[in-house]
């Protein structure tokens, strides 16, 4: 499995929020109201409307609590909520050895719903990051869907690479590439889909030294990637580019992409996780070489 079984992740920041409801009215979801999921995701406009009856979650105040059995790299193992929350320390102790003055972000783990200052997260909107809080939102069910709906594994490195991916947009935060790169434009060469490719190639880079970082005893968090997981993850960021979702409506536009192409999103994931950090600029390269 992806962690050390004995490595020590009970100081995971972590917390669970939101209101538990059954997507599509507990059902399963076609593959039309999977388009509109995944078209929310990456526009961070929540889009469930169009889904019809059965998707709302009922109304009630959220609670925030810890990520509870969460204590060490088998509990990791067996459950998305608590491998999310032990990757979040890996991740940040990356970090804070490549980037100096970096500040942890906070990560949610969303039951059902819960609000942010950037919209509704669920598991309807999918992972996001949330600039002005700083927060990661991330409901695990939607790992569920990808499994159900694509094909994909969605196992545990391409989980990982979810969560390394919304963190990378926290160190663009961090770095003031958003403030310089401001998106909102679309297209194959648009700041949006570099801003996206940046976070996947980030996310590469800490994949290829996640073995590298250790709890307080010196025991490493995670093992080695074997070939199946790294295939694994790169599935995912083919599931996720912006042409695999068109296809599922029957058109795809380039003109309209915001987040990448399949073939761009695995080439910069493996950019990352080939040449590191560095190697990361995806705003200085001609829209061809993207």
């Amino acid at each position: 499995m992806t962690f050390n079984p004995d490595a020590d992740v009970s100081g995971n920041r972590a917390t669970r929020r939101g209101r538990t409801a059954a997507i599509a009215g507990g059902g399963a979801v076609g593959v039309g109201g999977l388009v509109v999921l995944l078209l929310s995701l990456f526009t961070g406009t929540d889009l469930t409307a169009l889904l019809g009856g059965g998707t709302g979650v009922p109304q009630g105040s959220s609670s925030e609590t810890e990520i509870g059995q969460c204590e060490t790299g088998a509990d990791a193992n067996e459950r998305d909520d608590c491998r999310l929350a032990a990757a979040s320390l890996a991740i940040d102790q990356f970090w804070e050895q490549t980037l100096e003055g970096y500040r942890a972000p906070q990560l949610v783990i969303v039951d059902g719903e819960t609000s942010t200052a950037c919209g509704t997260a669920s598991n309807a909107t999918g992972p996001f990051y949330c600039p002005p809080e700083e927060t990661v939102y991330i409901d695990p069910t939607f790992f569920g869907l990808l499994r159900q709906q694509f094909g994909a594994e969605a196992g545990p490195l391409a989980q990982l690479y979810v969560v390394a991916h919304e963190y990378g947009h926290h160190v663009q935060r961090l770095t003031g590439i958003m403030d310089r790169y401001p998106t909102g434009d679309s297209g194959p060469a648009s700041n949006g889909v570099r801003m996206e490719l940046q976070a996947d190639c980030l996310a590469g880079a800490w994949v290829a030294a996640m073995s590298q970082q250790t709890d307080a005893q010196g025991v490493p968090f995670l093992q080695e990637p074997t070939e199946a997981q790294l295939r694994d993850a790169l599935d995912a960021a083919a599931t996720v580019g912006d042409d695999h979702i068109q296809a599922q409506s029957g058109v795809v536009n380039p003109e309209s992409w915001t987040h990448g192409s399949s073939a761009q999103r695995q080439r910069w994931f493996s950019t990352g996780y080939g040449q590191g950090v560095g190697a990361c600029d995806t705003f200085s390269v001609a829209g061809s070489a993207l």
